[in-house]
Formats: structure tokens, sequence, C-alpha cells
């Protein structure tokens, strides 16, 4: 509409002049509603023609979108496992920062399985002290079996001596027996040997890792209790939340709200520009926004980066053809923004749909390039135009807040 208006001003406007003024023809009698398309024909064909080139120019170098907002993340709020609330330390819409609790879930299965953990232990320190005095009688009787085993073989010696010397004091018998008598001996040393290095195994090697065991399930047991308690992972605001104690918690079906983090989606805001585009913004270009959470203000941004891929032609491997006539709607340039003076966007809440416009700035062209007199004008012709762009986005961004409070009700 502003485009029509200021070329009908250039076009239409003075043919109307020339045709009253110089041949003399009035409205009303040779210019009519009826006779104006033909009396005003070369002005109005001019002044289609240069409408169109106008908006074409416009539109291309300034192109414009309604496809802008401000996506935030946020964090789901889960626990590992499922489980019945016990407590809850916070309300919805609060703050909270990382590491503040939110809910606990009833933890007397892991409190009983630790407190079983504790008992192993304290059993296991108990039978290692039963060990260790075990270990006292075991070493006295192998010194006992050692002694006599000892004095048998010193009674064998002695009557083998004196049998083999002849004397009547000793018989074959008695030094038969005395055989058999270290040979007992024997075994029970070898008894008492064995019976010493078992409790010195098990003190040293089979009660302390039964003890690392019981130590090991009171960590897990511990750990698990610990995660019975869900904590905020970041600075966030939280969503969405209406436990209470006793209400079942599952981390796949009923998750138990969500933490909006509050640095996500401010400051930086993502446009869908059509394709033809692509070539006219860059990072750098200037950019205006109007949103309908902040309405009757321009906020003026910048780009800072152009997402070199379109969204639209993504594809993921499946088990059918990919045709390209199935893709529906060709897609947009995605470009993100940020705003050119700080703190002009607090007031936008993250989420917001806004209007955008992009403007194409040739003056560092102009400035140090060495063109020629039709490009430069050709430039400048496009920077100015800019303002008809912007002047529509004010006019926008005025009535934005009338077409959706009468015409639409919301």
């Amino acid at each position: 509409m502003l485009e029509l208006m200021l070329c009908s001003m250039l076009t239409v406007l003075p043919d109307y002049l020339y045709r009253s003024r110089v041949q003399g023809k009035t409205w009303g009698q040779e210019i009519t509603f009826f006779t104006m398309w033909y009396e005003l024909r070369w002005g109005i064909t001019l002044c289609a023609m240069l409408t169109i080139s106008l908006i074409t120019v416009v539109f291309y170098f300034h192109p414009s979108t309604s496809n802008v907002t401000s996506f935030f993340r946020t964090v789901t709020i889960l626990s590992e496992s499922a489980g019945r609330v016990d407590k809850v330390y916070v309300d919805i819409n609060q703050e909270v920062a990382a590491g503040d609790p939110i809910f606990r879930l009833d933890s007397s299965r892991q409190e009983a399985a630790a407190e079983t953990a504790r008992r192993q232990i304290e059993e296991v320190d108990a039978a290692l002290l039963v060990a260790q005095s075990d270990l006292g009688g075991a070493t006295g009787a192998l010194e006992q079996a050692q002694a006599a085993y000892r004095q048998i073989e010193q009674d064998l010696n002695r009557r083998e001596t004196l049998l083999a010397e002849g004397s009547s004091a000793v018989t074959q018998r008695e030094v038969d027996t005395l055989r058999n008598q270290l040979d007992e001996a024997q075994g029970a040393l070898d008894a008492a040997e064995a019976n010493l290095r078992s409790l010195q195994t098990r003190i040293e090697v089979a009660l302390p890792a039964q003890r690392a065991t019981a130590k090991a399930a009171l960590a897990q047991a511990e750990t698990e209790i610990g995660k019975m308690t869900v904590y905020a992972g970041i600075d966030a605001r939280i969503e969405q939340f209406d436990l209470r104690v006793g209400d079942i918690v599952n981390p796949i079906l009923r998750p138990a709200g969500v933490l909006v983090p509050l640095d996500s989606g401010r400051n930086r805001f993502q446009a869908g520009f059509p394709q033809v585009a692509a070539q006219v913004i860059r990072p750098g270009s200037v950019a205006e926004i109007a949103c309908v959470s902040q309405p009757f203000s321009i906020v003026p941004m910048v780009v800072v980066q152009v997402q070199d891929v379109i969204a639209a032609g993504q594809i993921r491997p499946s088990d059918q053809l990919l045709d390209i006539g199935a893709q529906g709607a060709p897609g947009t340039v995605t470009v993100f923004m940020e705003p050119l003076y700080p703190g002009t966007t607090d007031l936008i809440p993250p989420g917001s749909r806004c209007l955008a416009n992009a403007y194409t700035n040739n003056h560092e062209r102009l400035e140090t390039e060495d063109l020629g007199i039709f490009h430069r004008i050709g430039l400048h012709v496009v920077d100015t135009v800019g303002v008809v762009h912007a002047a529509g986005l004010r006019l926008r961004a005025l009535l934005m807040p009338f077409q959706l409070l009468v015409f639409t009700g919301h």
C-alpha cells in the first residue's frame, strides 16, 4: 500500500495535473470514474510498473518475515527411578539455583538395604575379632604339636641307639610304638599348621573381601538414597509442577514438571526468511523486530549468524526412496539475531512471536569501492527504499494490537 501511494504520487498525480492544467480537462466532466482509466492510462500504467518494481526491490534487498521467535530450552524434572513422593521442597513458578532440592521420593527400601550393609560390616568386624582370637589358639596348638613331635622324636632316637647297641633295656616293640607315635605327632603337627594357615588366610583375605563387599553394598545403597532426592541442575524457574506427597513419579510415563533456564532464549532471536533472501542477508546485517509481547516498540537487531543449511532439506534413512515432489514447503533460511543495543529485549519474554525486517546496507561499498555512476545510483536507491519497508514495519506494529484484540479477539 505504501509503495502504491508513493508511486502514484510520481506517476498518476503528474498525469492528472497535466490533463487538468494543460489540457483543461476537469474532474466530473471529461475525467470521470468511467473515463479515468483511459484519460490517465499513462500514469496508471507507469504507476503499476513502478509499484511492482519498487516492491520487488524492497522485498528482495530488505526482506521481511513474520516467522520470528526466541526459542528457549526446557529441562524435564525426572527422577532416575519410579517411586512415591515423600517430600516436596518447592512450589510452582519458584526460582531455584543449581543444586537446590526439588522433591524427594520414599527411600525406605534403600535405607533398609543400607542398614543391612552396615550390619554386615559389623558382622565381618566381629568375625575378624573372633578369627584373631582363634589365631592365638591355633598358634599355641601348633607349638604344642611341635613340642610333642620333638619329644617323641628324641625318645625314638634314644631307644633306637640303645637297641642298636644291643641293650636289653629296649625292645623292638617299644621302638615300633614310638615310630607310630611319631607319625601320629607328625599328622597332628600338619593339622595344626593347616589350621593356622587357614585362620591367617581368613583374617588377611576372606574377611577383608567380605568387608569390602559389604562396604560396596553400603555405598550403593547410600547412592540410591541420594538419587531419591531430585536436585535442580541449573538456575531456572519451575513450571508445570504440581507434585504432592504421595504422588507416584515415573521417569517414563509421568515427569514431575519442567525447568525453564533463566538465561535460555534471552537476547537471541531466530527468524525464518524466504530462500530468495539467502544472497542478501549476511552476518552483520542490520534488522528490526516488532513483537506481540511488546507492542508499539521497534527493536534494532543485528544478524550474528546465518544457518548454512535449510532445515526442510534434511532426510532420515528409511526403507523408502525420497520423492522430491512430496517434500511440501520449500523451507526458509534460518537467521540468528541479537539486539543491537544491550537491554532492549529484556521485556520480551522467550517464545514471543515477532515480525522482522532485514536491511541491505551498501554504505561501506559506496565508501571503499570504485563503482560506476549508475552502479552507485542503484546502490543509493536500494538503501533509500529501505525506508519504505521500515515505515511498513512500524505501521504493522501499530496495527498489531488492534488486529489481535479487535479482529481476532485473542
